[in-house]
């Protein structure tokens, strides 16, 4: 875990609210939409997130084993609500990367200070296209 585990405390209590609705909009940041495992119970944690070609890759401050990112991989998916759209996500993938490749400048040596390494990256559904209008009759 690259956060100490009182951090969690902290952010659930302060950092979470104050961060939660910005966070839909600011750069490097959203809210993952995710139902718990076991309650069901549909969750908005805020991430650090990255927009790649490949999907969307999140660091991982709490590690492989965040009780969000466990809920991710039990469901196969999530939702993320980032610079002001909500997009469906699939396909998990964990992994680690010291150099940190994945993210921003700025953000590797953010993370770099704290030790994150893990990542996640998920996959955006592709929306369904919209129906094609119906042809009318030439009478």
């Amino acid at each position: 875990m690259a956060l100490p585990t009182w951090m969690v405390g902290v952010n659930r209590r302060f950092t979470n609210r104050v961060l939660g609705r910005a966070a839909t909009r600011l750069p490097g940041f959203g809210v993952i939409h995710h139902r718990g495992r076991r309650s069901g119970v549909v969750h908005r944690t805020p991430v650090n997130v990255f927009p790649r070609p490949e999907g969307y890759v999140f660091a991982l401050t709490y590690g492989r084993s965040a009780g969000w990112v466990r809920n991710v991989m039990a469901a196969g998916g999530c939702e993320i609500e980032t610079r002001g759209r909500l997009v469906r996500l699939t396909e998990p993938r964990l992994y680690r990367d010291e150099t940190r490749r994945a993210v921003t400048p700025p953000a590797r040596v953010v993370l770099g200070m704290f030790g994150v390494a893990d990542f996640l990256v998920l996959r955006p559904i592709a929306p369904s296209p919209a129906p094609a209008p119906a042809a009318r009759s030439q009478e």
